[in-house]
C-alpha cells in the first residue's frame, strides 16, 4: 500500500530548492478547478464585452450558465464553424460535441419558426464575433507595425482641446461654491476661467465642422495595415503565425 501511495506521487522542485512531494489526484483537482477563459480583445471598438458582462451577470445570479448564452457558448460557435463550416449551422447544432449551443434554444422549441429564430440568432452572433476577431487582428498588426497616433495630426486637434476643458474644469472647479459663498477674488478668477472655457469650446466647434473633410484623407485601415479584411480572415482561419 506504502508503495502505491509512493507511486501516486511526484516530486515538485519549489521556487526556494526545496522538494515537496504532491499527489497526481490534487494536481489533477487544481486543473479542473481553472476557471474558463476565452477573451477577444477588440479594444471596446465592439458592443461584445458590454454583452459579455450583462449575459454572465445574468448567467451567474439565476444560475442558468448553460441555458442563458455568453462568453462558453461563443467560444463552442467558432470551435463549430471553424469545424463544420461558415453558416454550417444545423450540422453545428446535431453534433454532440457543440450540444451546449442547443441549451439556450429549448424553450422555443414548440414554436413554428424555432429554426429559423436559432439560426438567424446564431448568424447575427457570429457576424459580431467575427468583426471583433478582425479588429483584434488589427490592432495587433498596427503593434507589430510599432503604429502609434500622431498627436500634431489635424484629427487629433479636438481630442486635445476636449483634454484641456477637462483639465481646466476640473483644476477650477471648487470656484463656483467660494464664489457663491461671496469671495470676490475666487469671483473675478472664475469669470476668467469661464471665457477660456468658452474660447476652447468655440475653437472646438471649428474642428468639428472641419473633422469630415481630415478624416476623409486618411487612408483606410486596410491600406495602412497592408492587411484586408478578407486577408484577416484568411489568416484567422488558417492559424497563421505569421505577424
Amino acid at each position: 500500500d506504502e508503495k502505491k501511495d509512493d507511486d501516486k506521487r511526484d516530486v515538485v522542485m519549489l521556487q526556494n530548492g526545496e522538494m515537496l512531494k504532491e499527489s497526481v489526484d490534487e494536481r489533477h483537482k487544481k486543473v479542473v478547478k481553472q476557471r474558463f477563459m476565452f477573451n477577444i480583445a477588440d479594444g471596446g471598438f465592439t458592443e461584445l464585452h458590454s454583452l459579455w458582462q450583462n449575459e454572465e451577470r445574468a448567467a451567474t445570479v439565476t444560475k442558468k450558465t448553460y441555458e442563458i448564452w455568453h462568453r462558453r457558448h461563443d467560444y463552442w460557435l467558432l470551435a463549430g464553424i471553424i469545424n463544420h463550416g461558415y453558416a454550417r449551422w444545423q450540422d453545428i447544432q446535431n453534433d454532440p460535441r457543440y450540444a451546449i449551443l442547443n441549451e439556450p434554444f429549448k424553450g422555443e422549441m414548440n414554436r413554428g419558426n424555432f429554426l429559423e429564430i436559432k439560426n438567424k440568432f446564431l448568424a447575427r452572433r457570429f457576424k459580431l464575433l467575427e468583426q471583433a476577431l478582425v479588429i483584434e487582428e488589427q490592432l495587433r498588426r498596427a503593434a507589430y507595425l510599432n503604429m502609434s497616433e500622431d498627436p500634431s495630426h489635424p484629427s487629433m486637434a479636438l481630442n486635445t482641446r476636449f483634454a484641456e476643458v477637462e483639465c481646466l474644469a476640473e483644476s477650477h472647479q471648487h470656484l463656483s461654491k467660494e464664489s457663491m459663498a461671496g469671495n470676490k477674488p475666487a469671483n473675478a478668477v472664475l469669470h476668467k476661467v469661464l471665457k477660456q472655457l468658452e474660447e476652447l469650446l468655440s475653437d472646438m466647434k471649428a474642428d468639428v465642422t472641419r473633422l469630415p473633410a481630415t478624416i476623409a484623407r486618411i487612408p483606410p485601415v486596410a491600406v495602412r495595415l497592408q492587411m484586408s479584411e478578407r486577408n484577416i480572415l484568411s489568416r484567422l482561419a488558417n492559424r497563421s503565425s505569421e505577424p
